[in-house]
């Protein structure tokens, strides 16, 4: 028998290192292209372009207008002031410290307040009497308020009484501003500078002659147009918040009873132009005065009412300069007016045909063209 021979042990070990060669390989391909693919994603990446958004916190300043004070008027004349243009605003600045504003101290008794307000009224329609009055009887509820000695002061300024004026206006500086906040500005101004004189201002306005347009069948009563220029001298400067214009109206019943105008609202007023230039000297104020019509039973016991007149004053600073009254026994009817109407002083121009751009449908009325001081005398 023939015995089999034994295989050599190299040759039974050679495919299973072959195949642990290939093996080894295939993962380290396989490592290999996990690699690049790895890193070409992150290439990709970082190609993109990317947006951040940030939140930057902005300041807004938002600046309070101070509201501007009314002037307090009488009650019974219709006081008209010219409306002062407001400046152009400018570029919002950023103070670096913000002053703290010094404001007027209030009255603290009613009562005071409610004579101060009325006194201010009375000396604004020329009453210094009256004026006078109430600030005395404030000063006896309040005699340490700088408002009571302040208005103290500049009733006896207009009036001349420059001494007096001048220890009111003493006692208010003595307060300093922790007592009498902005007015203490004001008294030390008056103290420093001096007192203007009561006739500083005449000659440098006036009044000029005043038209009338009375239309007595109107479709709502009776409607009277008053144009009043006020008329300034060459070269003066003016301060036209100043100005001040009152008209007191009187209508004449069928009884002939004359009567004072109480309600207001039957009046309304306009400045023609504006802002004032003062072109050709003067200004024109222009007021209608409607009289609505009477039901028969309220004409029968009151008297029918009509148009009879009026009077016209400019003051300025509180300070009566010109006066005008037509018909000229109104000016009796005013207390403590400068004599109206002198010799040779201008009267009336009564208008016959309203202008011809007047609008009867519209509120206020248009303005008129420049009109001739001397009317045309009727033609033969």
């Amino acid at each position: 028998m023939v015995s089999e021979r034994p295989k050599p042990q190299t040759a039974m070990k050679w495919p299973v290192f072959a195949i642990s060669c290939w093996v080894l390989a295939l993962i380290a391909f396989v490592q290999l292209l996990v690699a690049g693919m790895a890193l070409g994603t992150k290439f990709d990446q970082s190609r993109q372009v990317r947006y951040i958004e940030k939140e930057v916190p902005k300041t807004v300043i938002i600046r309070l207008p101070t509201p501007a004070k009314e002037p307090e008027l009488a009650s019974n004349p219709v006081v008209s002031r010219p409306p002062v243009a407001r400046p152009a605003p400018a570029a919002p600045v950023i103070p670096e410290i913000a002053p703290t504003p010094v404001s007027t101290p209030k009255i603290d008794d009613p009562r005071s307040e409610r004579l101060v307000k009325e006194a201010r009224q009375a000396y604004v329609a020329g009453d210094m009497g009256v004026a006078i009055v109430k600030l005395e009887e404030a000063r006896s509820i309040s005699p340490e308020d700088p408002n009571v000695h302040y208005e103290l002061g500049r009733v006896h300024e207009l009036m001349g009484v420059f001494d007096v004026a001048a220890a009111h206006y003493e006692i208010v500086f003595q307060m300093g501003v922790s007592g009498a906040g902005s007015l203490y500005e004001l008294a030390a101004g008056k103290l420093r500078d001096g007192f203007e004189q009561p006739d500083a201002m005449l000659g440098k306005l006036s009044l000029g002659r005043v038209r009338i347009f009375n239309e007595a069948r109107h479709d709502d009563g009776q409607r009277v147009i008053l144009t009043i220029p006020v008329q300034k001298a060459p070269a003066q400067e003016i301060d036209v918040k100043e100005i001040a214009v009152s008209v007191t109206f009187f209508n004449k019943t069928s009884k002939g009873e004359i009567l004072q105008l109480e309600d207001k609202s039957w009046v309304k007023e306009q400045w023609v132009t504006l802002p004032f230039d003062w072109a050709g000297g003067e200004e024109d104020l222009r007021m209608t005065y409607q009289i609505p019509s009477q039901d028969e039973a309220t004409a029968h016991l009151f008297g029918e009412r009509t148009y009879y007149g009026q009077v016209v004053s400019l003051m300025y600073k509180g300070e009566v300069l010109d006066v005008q009254a037509w018909p000229r026994d109104l000016a009796a009817r005013i207390a403590q007016q400068p004599a109206a109407n002198p010799a040779g002083a201008l009267q009336p121009d009564f208008q016959d045909t309203p202008p011809p751009d007047f609008d009867p449908n519209a509120g206020m009325l248009p303005p008129l063209k420049q009109q001739p001081l001397v009317p045309d005398l009727p033609r033969r």
